[in-house]
C-alpha cells in the first residue's frame, strides 16, 4: 500500500492513513388532596429535618424525602387512597398544611386568600414570594377581563400588580388588554388571556422551592437518572431503553456489539479505500484503489443468507445457513474516474452520492439509476475531497491549491474561501446547520470556519493529523493522529479534547475511525494490523478487537439505522459486514468448493 517515513505525513499514495387536583397538565392530573383529608394528621407542619432518620444501606437518603416523594407519585399515578394511607400511616404529610390551603384557594380562584396564604408558608426569599404573586395578580387579573369585569380588572392592575411589577413592558402589555373591551377582539388579536388555574398551579409549582411543593414526576425523574447512568456505564450497551428492567441492575453481555462476519464483500479488484453508510441506513457505498466506487444495498433480512462450511472427514464440508438479518447486495457499481477513488459522501437526502478522485474530479451520481449527473472539476488543479450542503443544494470540495469551493448542484461555483483551508490529503465537513467548514489546514492543525460570522478557529494538535470524522449532532469529533491515537473533542463552544483512545495499529496509512452503535456510544476504527478496533466511548475502554481482514483495515462505517451492522474496507480487497453472534443457524451436509460463500455482486 505504499510507505511514509515517519517524519512525514502519512500519504497512501494518496491514501493516508376541587378538594382535589385532577385533570393537571403535564403529570398534574393528580388527585392528591390539597387540604388535610386525615384530621389533624395531615393539617400538622412538615417534621424538622434536623436529627431526621436515614435510610437505605449507604445512608444517604432521608426518610422523610423518601416518602413524600413516594406519596406523590401515588397520588400522580391515581392511587389517592394507598397515598392518604402513607401520610396517615408514616405520620409525614405531603404538604404542610398552610401549601395545601394555598393549593386549594389557587384551584378555587380566591385570589386575595392565596397571596395571604403564599406569605404564610414560610419562603426565605422575597423575591420568589413577589414572583409567584405576580402570577396570581395576572390570573385574576385576565380572568376579570374574560369575565368582561373590567373596571375590577384595571383596579387590580393599578392597585395590585404595579406596586409588585417593576417591568414596565409586562405593565404596558397588560393595560393594552384593557383597552380592548371585548373578549372576542382580544382573543382575535392575539392578547393573552387567561390559563387554566391548573396552569398556573403548575407553574408556580415550579417556581417555589421543591422542599414546599415537590416537582411532578420527581420520582420517574429519579428513576431514569438511575437507569441512564447504569445505561452509560454498561461497556456494551447497543440497543433501546425499551429494553431495561427496574428488577435488576442493568448490565449488557458483549453479545450487543457487532462482532461476528456476516458477509464477505469482494467486487472490488484492488484495495478498498474509503466506505460510509447512508443516512438511512439502507445503502453504503465504498471506493477503491480500482477508480471505482459502489452502491451496496441493505437488505430487509428476510431473504438475505450467507453461507459458512467447515470442513469435514472424506471432503465432506458442513453448510451453516444463516440468516444474516439484513443483509447487503450489490446495487451499482460506478464507473468513469481516471484515479483512485478517495472519498464518498451521501446527499442529505441519500438520493444522489458524490465521489472523488484522487486529486482529480468530483462526480455525483444518481443512487436510483447510477446515472453521472454532473462533474465539478477545476482546471489546472485536482480535487481531494468533496461534502454536502445540509439542504443537499450544494456541493463542496477541498482543492489541490489549499483552497475550498462551492459549487451549485448545476455546476455554477458560488463561493470560494482561499488560503491554507485545506491539505492536499484531507477530509471535509459541513456542520447540519451549514455554517461550519471544518478541514485539515495543516499538519497538525483543524480549521473550523464559521461562513456566517467568517470567524476561524482551530483545533491544535501535538502530532501530525491523518483523517477526522464528525459525529451526527455535530458536537464532537473524532481525530486520527500519527502516533497511534484518537482523540475525541467536543467543537460545541470552545473545542475541548476529552478523551483519547489507544490500542490500534498505524505506521505507513490512512487509517480512518468512525462514531457508532445506539446513540453513538462506540469508537470503531480500522487498524495496519488487519483488524477493527472498538472502544466504549466514555470511558475509552477497548472493548472489542475484529480478527478477520488479511491486509490492513483502512476505513470503518457503522449503520446509523442498525446499531448491530459495522463495515470495514480492507487492503485485501474486501468489506466484511460485523453482525451479531444471536443468529439462526441451520445445519445441513453438502459439498461446497469454496468454504465460505463471497458476494462479488451477484444474488
Amino acid at each position: 500500500m505504499g510507505g511514509v517515513d515517519e517524519d512525514e505525513p502519512p500519504s497512501k499514495r494518496m491514501k493516508l492513513s376541587s378538594g382535589e387536583l385532577r385533570g393537571l397538565s403535564n403529570g398534574l392530573s393528580l388527585t392528591e388532596p390539597v387540604v388535610g383529608s386525615l384530621g389533624d394528621t395531615m393539617a400538622c407542619p412538615l417534621p424538622s429535618e434536623e436529627n431526621e432518620e436515614i435510610v437505605g444501606s449507604r445512608g444517604i437518603i432521608k426518610r422523610m424525602e423518601f416518602v413524600r416523594i413516594i406519596a406523590k407519585a401515588l397520588y400522580s399515578l391515581g392511587y389517592t387512597k394507598s397515598g392518604a394511607h402513607l401520610e396517615e400511616e408514616s405520620g409525614i404529610p405531603l404538604h404542610s398544611s398552610a401549601v395545601s390551603l394555598f393549593m386549594k384557594q389557587i384551584l378555587d380562584g380566591n385570589w386575595d386568600d392565596s397571596v395571604l396564604t403564599l406569605h404564610k408558608i414560610g419562603l426565605p426569599d422575597e423575591k420568589i414570594v413577589k414572583c409567584a404573586s405576580i402570577l396570581i395578580l395576572e390570573q385574576k387579573f385576565f380572568e376579570l377581563l374574560d369575565g368582561e369585569r373590567v373596571m375590577e380588572a384595571l383596579k387590580t392592575l393599578r392597585t395590585e400588580i404595579v406596586p409588585l411589577c417593576i417591568n414596565s413592558s409586562k405593565v404596558s402589555e397588560l393595560s393594552s388588554c384593557i383597552v380592548v373591551t371585548s373578549q372576542s377582539a382580544r382573543h382575535s388579536q392575539g392578547f393573552v388571556r387567561a390559563k387554566s388555574r391548573s396552569k398556573l398551579l403548575e407553574e408556580l409549582q415550579k417556581l417555589l422551592p421543591p422542599a414546599v411543593m415537590i416537582p411532578e414526576r420527581r420520582l420517574e425523574h429519579l428513576v431514569e437518572q438511575a437507569l441512564d447512568l447504569q445505561r452509560d456505564a454498561c461497556l456494551f450497551h447497543n440497543s433501546l431503553e425499551g429494553e431495561m428492567s427496574l428488577y435488576t441492575d442493568h448490565q449488557c453481555g458483549k453479545d450487543k456489539i457487532p462482532s461476528r462476519t456476516l458477509q464477505i464483500l469482494q467486487a472490488h479488484t484492488d484495495e478498498v479505500w474509503f466506505l460510509q453508510f447512508s443516512h438511512n441506513g439502507k445503502y453504503l457505498a465504498s471506493s477503491s484503489s480500482d477508480q471505482s466506487a459502489i452502491i451496496w444495498e441493505v437488505l430487509n433480512g428476510e431473504n438475505s443468507l450467507t453461507f459458512f462450511s467447515v470442513r469435514l472427514p472424506e471432503g465432506l464440508r458442513e453448510i451453516m445457513r444463516i440468516n444474516v438479518n439484513g443483509g447487503v447486495s450489490l446495487k451499482h457499481k460506478l464507473s468513469g474516474h481516471q484515479k483512485p477513488v478517495s472519498h464518498v459522501s451521501w446527499s442529505p437526502d441519500d438520493h444522489q452520492l458524490l465521489t472523488c478522485g484522487v486529486e482529480e474530479a468530483v462526480r455525483c451520481w444518481d443512487v436510483s439509476s447510477g446515472e453521472c449527473l454532473r462533474i465539478y472539476e477545476k482546471a489546472g488543479v485536482g480535487l481531494v475531497s468533496c461534502g454536502w450542503s445540509p439542504d443537499g443544494k450544494c456541493v463542496f470540495a477541498g482543492i489541490t491549491d489549499r483552497s475550498i469551493y462551492m459549487w451549485d448542484l448545476g455546476g455554477k461555483e458560488l463561493e470560494c474561501w482561499k488560503g491554507q483551508r485545506t491539505l492536499r490529503i484531507s477530509d471535509l465537513e459541513i456542520t447540519s446547520d451549514g455554517n461550519q467548514i471544518i478541514s485539515i489546514c495543516k499538519d497538525t492543525a483543524i480549521l473550523l470556519l464559521d461562513r456566517e460570522e467568517k470567524a476561524e478557529k482551530f483545533i491544535e494538535e501535538d502530532h501530525t493529523i491523518t483523517s477526522f470524522s464528525l459525529s451526527r449532532d455535530c458536537r464532537f469529533l473524532l481525530v486520527n493522529l500519527l502516533n497511534q491515537e484518537i482523540h475525541l473533542w467536543k467543537i460545541e463552544g470552545e473545542a475541548k479534547l476529552i478523551a483519547k483512545y489507544k490500542g490500534y495499529k498505524r505506521e505507513r496509512f490512512i487509517i480512518r475511525s468512525c462514531f457508532g452503535g445506539f446513540e453513538e456510544a462506540f469508537i470503531a476504527s480500522g487498524s495496519e494490523d488487519s483488524q477493527v478496533y472498538i472502544w466504549h466511548k466514555s470511558s475509552g475502554e477497548l472493548i472489542d478487537v475484529l480478527p478477520g481482514h488479511s491486509g490492513s483495515v483502512n476505513c470503518v462505517s457503522w449503520n446509523p439505522a442498525n446499531p448491530h451492522m459495522l463495515a470495514s474496507a480492507s487492503d485485501d480487497r474486501t468489506i466484511r459486514i460485523w453482525g451479531l453472534n444471536e443468529m439462526n443457524i441451520s445445519q445441513c451436509k453438502a459439498t461446497h468448493p469454496n468454504g465460505i460463500r463471497y458476494c462479488n455482486g451477484g444474488t
